[in-house]
Order: C-alpha cells, then structure tokens, then sequence
C-alpha cells in the first residue's frame, strides 16, 4: 500500500470515529432527555407525602446505583435467609424504579421478619406505585395493626384507597389522619379528590 493510500485510511478511521463519537454522543443526550422528563412526569404524578423516586439521573450516579444494585441482588440470591440483605436489594431495586422486582425481595424480608413494620409500609408503598391497589391496601393496613397513628401509613392508604375508588373506605381513612394529623397538609386534596369521586357516583 502506497503511503498516500495508507494516508486516506487513516483519515477514514479517524472520520469514522469521530462520526460514531458524535452519533452515539447525540443519543446520549436524547436518552437523558427522555429518562428527565419520564422522572419529571413521574414525580408530579406521586401521591401526597411521597418519597422522592430516581434522585440524581446523572451517568455517573447510576452507573454506581446499577453496580449497588447487582451486588446486592447477588448477596440477596446467595443468602436469602438474611433480611438485611433482601431488603436493601428491595430498596435499591425500588430506586431505579424496578418496583415488581423489588416487591420479591420484600416478600422474602416478610417471611423472614413477618411483623416489621417497615417491611409493611414498604410493601404497601412499593404495591401503591406498581399500580397494585388492592395489595397496597392490604399491606398498608397490616402495618396500621402495628402502628395504628403512623402518618406517613395513614397517607399513603388514603391515597391508594381513593386511587381505587374506594369512597366509604377512604372516607373513614381520612377522618382517622386528620385525627392524628389535623394541620396534615395533603388532607384538602384528599378531601377534594373524595368529594370528586362522591360526585360522580351520584
């Protein structure tokens, strides 16, 4: 090969890279365009007193909450008789959003500590954003058998309770917040959201 004919292929696979660079750069950025609007969209639909989901969406942030996230589920697989270790690849799981993957391992931390009131408000918050009503309902209220004047329990009933319609139920939920929480700032949309469904039933 000539030397200006090995000149023009090193440019070639140089242009190349540099194509490739800029095209995968671009994808980049639309792909955290799209994952910032999913978490903004996400965030304005959580119900009241909600915990924050996905926190910094930055690459670097969750290249390491993925690693956290495959090491503790490898921990939790290799020892599934150790709480600790299901229930931080349940939180870790739920941090990235992975909600029905996170609902496993927090079964497995019920079976092993069957009356940890965590554990139950977890599983009734995780069921509540996964969209499972009626399992969110029943964990919400198993853990209000530990903790009947938890707020943050109580809130989080109201909401999946309205969520499914439920207005006698919710109804009773709310009085019971706003008993142990009078001031709670989420009781008039909560009350507002209840009239809403009692109107469209009449």
């Amino acid at each position: 090969m000539s030397r200006d004919n090995l000149l023009f292929v090193v440019i070639g696979i140089l242009l190349g890279f540099i194509a490739g660079f800029m095209l995968a750069s671009g994808w980049s950025q639309r792909d955290a365009a799209s994952r910032a609007a999913s978490t903004t969209t996400q965030q304005q639909n959580l119900p009241p007193n909600h915990p924050p989901l996905g926190g910094d969406q930055s690459g670097d942030s969750q290249q390491q909450v993925f690693a956290q996230v495959q090491e503790s589920m490898k921990r939790a697989r290799e020892e599934p008789d150790n709480f600790e270790a299901q229930f931080t690849a349940a939180k870790l799981e739920y941090q990235i959003r992975r909600f029905d993957q996170a609902i496993e391992y927090l079964l497995r931390a019920n079976q092993l500590r069957p009356k940890d009131f965590e554990v139950l408000a977890w599983l009734g918050m995780v069921n509540m954003d996964a969209g499972h009503f009626d399992a969110a309902e029943k964990w919400y209220r198993a853990a209000l058998l530990i903790e009947p004047k938890n707020v943050p329990v109580l809130d989080g009933l109201c909401s999946v309770l309205l969520s499914a319609g439920k207005t006698k139920e919710a109804e009773e939920t709310i009085n019971k917040l706003a008993k142990v929480d009078p001031t709670n700032e989420d009781l008039p949309q909560f009350r507002d959201k209840l009239a809403q469904l009692k109107s469209g039933k009449k």
